[in-house]
C-alpha cells in the first residue's frame, strides 16, 4: 500500500460516499482489520455514524467482515475494489456497447447500490428507459429482464454470497457466514416479473389510488422470492478490458487478415479464460474456421498458413498447444500484456526524457544487459551524455544495476564491469506516479468547481427556471428575460469552466488505462513466478 494508494482511496471515497465513510474507510485502510469499538475510539465519531458508514461501504462490497476467534467482529476495507471506483464509467460504457441503453442501466444501478434484487433492478431500469421515452410509449419489464439475464450467462453479473440453509434455523452467530454457490453463482431463478414502466406524473393520484397502490405494491413484495441478489463481476471486466487492449495492440502490427484471426481467437476464448491466467484456452484451427467472420472468405489451407506464420512471428502471440483437431492453438496473454507494458514504458520515457534516453531504454530492453561503454556505442550517443541520461533514469527507478562481474580477486571499481538492466520495476514505479497524476487530476477539478461553486448554482436555478417555463407553454419573450439573466462574461466562464472539468475527465480516463495495462502485466508476471 503506497501513500499514493492511500491518497486516491481517500478522495474517491469522499467524492462518491461523503466525509465520515471517507475518514471510516481510510482509518481501516492504513490500521488493517479493526472492530467496530476501536474504529469509533480512534476516528472520534459517534458509534451511530460509524455504523451506517461500515453498512454503505459493506453495501457496496468495499469492505468485508469476518468473526474473529476470541468472537468478535473486524471489519476489513479492499483496496483494490476502491481503487476501481475510477473504472466504474469504463463499466457502464462496455455494458451499453455489448447491451445497448438496457444493459447500462442495470450495470449503473448495480454499480451506485451495491447490490440489489433481480426484480428492483429490472423494474427501477424500466421506470428510467420510460421516463425518456415520447409520451405514450413504456419499456415492459420483460424486455429489461432479457438483458438482466444475458449479462448473468455471459458473467458480467454474479449471484451474492448466501446464508446456507443449513444454518438458517442454528443458534445467531455474531456475524453470519456467507457461502458463494459456485454451481448456482451464475443461475437466474424462474421469476415471471409482469408489467411495464411508469413515469413519475402518473403516481400523481387521489388518497384512494394511492392506498389501492400501496396495498398492490405490498402483495407484490411479499410474493417476490428475495433470494436472488446481484453484485458486478469485476473480473469479467478486467477480462474484456484486456482482450480489447490486446486487439488494440495486435491491429498496429498485423495485416488485416492476421489480426482478425487473432480477434477470433481471443473473443473465442473471452469466457472460459480466467483473469490471472497467461495463457487462453487452446482452440482448434477447425473451431477457428468456423468462428471467422463471414466476410473472411479463407479456406482452411490458408488458415493453417496463417495460424504457422502467427506461431514462428518474432511477437510470439500465438503459440501451438498440439496437434489435435488440425492442430491447437493458444494466445500468450502474458507476452501480449509485456509488450503493451514496455510500449507505454517507452513512450512515458520518450515523452519526460527525450528521445536518446528512449534509445538508451529500448536498447536496455533489447539486450537485457549493457556495460557503460556498450551503451555509448549500440547508442551512437557521447559518452558525457550517455552518463548524464544513465544516471537520471537510474535515480528514477526506470534502469537498475543488475550485477557487478570484477577482472581482479580484489573488486576494484576500475577494474569491474558494471552492467545495466531492466526489470518489472519501472512498472511498479510508473504505476505509483500514475496514481499520484489521478489523485492530482481529482483534486484539480474539484478545485475548479469550487472556486464557480456560486456561478454553477446560478447556472442550474435558471435551467430549472426555463424548464418548469417551457412545461407550461411560456412566451419566447419571457424565456429570453430568463436567459438573459447569466451575462456574457458568466457564459464565457462557465464554457471555460465545461471545457477545463471535461479535459479534466479525459485525462482521468486516459491514466486509468495506464493504471490498468501496468496492474494487468504486474499480476501477470506475479502469477507467473
Amino acid at each position: 500500500m503506497t501513500q499514493a494508494e492511500t491518497k486516491l482511496c481517500s478522495l474517491l471515497l469522499q467524492e462518491h460516499f461523503g466525509e465520515i465513510v471517507e475518514k471510516v474507510g481510510v482509518h481501516l485502510i492504513n490500521t488493517g482489520s479493526q472492530p467496530l469499538r476501536l474504529i469509533t475510539n480512534d476516528t472520534d465519531v459517534p458509534l451511530d455514524q460509524v455504523k451506517k458508514a461500515l453498512c454503505v461501504l459493506i453495501q457496496q462490497n468495499l469492505v468485508t467482515y469476518l468473526l474473529h476467534k476470541r468472537g468478535f467482529v473486524e471489519y476489513n476495507t479492499h483496496v483494490d475494489r476502491v481503487l476501481r471506483i475510477l473504472r466504474y464509467p469504463r463499466y457502464i460504457y462496455t455494458a451499453k456497447t455489448l447491451y445497448g441503453d438496457t444493459g447500462e442501466l442495470v450495470v449503473e444501478e448495480l454499480l451506485q447500490n451495491g447490490k440489489m434484487t433481480m426484480s428492483a433492478v429490472v423494474k427501477k431500469v424500466a421506470d428510467r428507459l420510460t421516463e425518456s421515452m415520447e409520451d405514450g410509449k413504456t419499456m415492459d419489464y420483460s424486455e429489461v429482464s432479457k438483458t438482466f439475464v444475458q449479462l448473468v450467462e455471459t458473467h458480467f453479473l454474479q449471484k451474492c454470497p448466501m446464508v446456507p440453509e443449513s444454518a438458517a434455523g442454528s443458534e445467531p452467530l455474531a456475524a453470519p457466514v456467507l457461502v458463494t454457490d459456485e454451481k448456482e453463482m451464475y443461475t437466474v431463478p424462474n421469476v415471471s416479473i409482469i408489467g411495464k414502466g411508469k413515469r413519475r406524473r402518473s403516481c400523481e393520484e387521489d388518497d384512494g389510488g394511492q392506498k389501492a397502490k400501496r396495498k398492490k405494491l405490498e402483495e407484490e413484495t411479499k410474493e417476490e422470492p428475495t433470494e436472488f441478489w446481484v453484485t458486478r463481476m469485476l473480473n469479467k471486466f478486467k477480462i474484456h478490458f484486456k482482450v480489447a487492449f490486446i486487439m488494440g495492440y495486435v491491429l498496429l502490427f498485423m495485416k488485416q487478415t492476421s489480426s482478425e484471426i487473432v480477434r477470433t481467437m481471443l473473443r473465442m476464448s473471452e469466457i472460459t479464460t480466467s483473469s490471472g491466467a497467461a495463457h487462453t484456452q487452446p482452440l482448434s484451427s477447425n473451431e477457428i474456421f468456423r468462428s471467422l467472420p463471414s466476410g473472411y472468405n479463407i479456406s482452411k489451407q490458408i488458415l493453417d498458413q496463417y495460424l504457422t506464420l502467427l506461431v514462428d512471428d518474432p511477437m510470439e502471440f500465438v503459440g501451438k498447444a498440439g496437434e489435435s483437431g488440425g492442430g491447437m492453438y493458444a494466445i500468450n496473454l502474458h507476452k501480449a500484456l509485456a509488450c503493451l507494458a514496455r510500449a507505454t514504458l517507452e513512450s512515458v520515457v520518450q515523452e519526460r526524457f527525450g528521445s536518446r534516453s528512449a534509445r538508451i531504454f529500448r536498447l536496455l530492453l533489447r539486450k537485457r544487459h549493457l556495460e557503460q561503454k556498450q551503451v555509448e556505442d549500440f547508442g551512437m550517443i557521447p559518452a558525457k551524455e550517455a552518463k548524464d541520461m544513465m544516471y537520471t533514469l537510474l535515480s528514477e527507478n526506470l534502469v537498475s544495476l543488475q550485477q557487478e562481474i570484477p577482472k581482479t580477486p580484489d573488486h576494484a571499481p576500475s577494474r569491474t564491469f558494471y552492467l545495466y538492466t531492466v526489470n518489472t520495476l519501472p512498472a511498479e514505479t510508473l504505476l505509483f506516479h500514475s496514481h499520484q497524476t489521478v489523485a492530482n487530476l481529482i483534486e484539480r477539478r474539484q478545485f475548479e468547481t469550487k472556486e464557480n461553486k456560486r456561478l454553477l448554482e446560478k447556472s442550474q436555478k435558471i435551467e430549472a427556471i426555463l424548464a418548469s417555463m417551457q412545461a407550461t407553454g411560456a412566451e419566447e419573450v419571457q424565456l429570453q428575460e430568463i436567459e438573459e439573466m447569466i451575462t456574457a462574461p458568466e457564459r464565457q466562464q462557465l464554457k471555460t469552466l465545461k471545457n477545463n472539468v471535461n479535459k479534466l475527465d479525459t485525462s482521468e480516463n486516459q491514466v486509468d488505462e495506464t493504471i490498468f495495462v501496468l496492474e494487468s502485466y504486474i499480476d501477470s508476471t506475479a502469477c507467473k513466478k
